[in-house]
């Protein structure tokens, strides 16, 4: 664990303020929920709380279903980073940010089809690193209680394909179906 110095009382209330260094760091916002955790040293951990990976292997086996289907690369996330990934290594998508076009959706709440990233509005700021795994990608958020919560992605790297109307309506459907596991 990595001391910051940052120092903060707690008030009468029981509470205690995340600085804002953190929070932004962290991209901790307003109203999320935190999970605590105390470890063998008294330690008290504060973790993002992922509604979305409380749902573990199923979720994996969901991820494995849609790309045994379509078989193109499908991803479940969470606000911050894939949690599932099937039809490519579990190292390059799994716990690791997701691309800028997958935030826009999450914060418009509408699903996209893109049929070229390298082209797309979502993509053209977007760094090298930071750039789309895929050539083509459907993504639709997974919206539990009014809250977004993560999102369905299928897509794929083979230039000759493109994905269509069908891709979106089975990452609309995966998103409706696991919002619906959520409540």
């Amino acid at each position: 664990m990595k001391a910051t110095g940052i120092i903060r009382k707690i008030d009468e209330l029981g509470r205690v303020v995340i600085p804002k260094e953190i929070r932004r760091n962290f991209k901790i916002r307003e109203r999320e929920p935190l999970e605590f955790f105390v470890d063998n040293n008294g330690e008290v951990i504060l973790k993002k709380y992922s509604p979305i990976g409380e749902l573990g292997n199923f979720v994996r086996a969901y991820a494995d279903s849609l790309h045994e289907v379509m078989g193109h690369i499908a991803c479940i996330t969470d606000r911050d980073n894939v949690i599932a990934a099937s039809g490519a290594p579990e190292k390059e998508f799994v716990n690791r940010p997701f691309s800028a076009a997958v935030e826009q959706v999450i914060q418009t709440r509408k699903s996209v089809l893109i049929h070229d990233t390298r082209q797309h509005e979502y993509y053209k700021n977007e760094s090298e690193e930071n750039a789309s795994k895929f050539v083509s990608e459907a993504i639709a958020p997974i919206i539990s209680d009014g809250e977004v919560i993560g999102a369905v992605i299928m897509g794929t790297k083979d230039r000759d394909v493109k994905l269509g109307d069908l891709e979106l309506k089975l990452v609309e459907t995966a998103s409706g179906f696991l919002s619906r596991q959520m409540g």
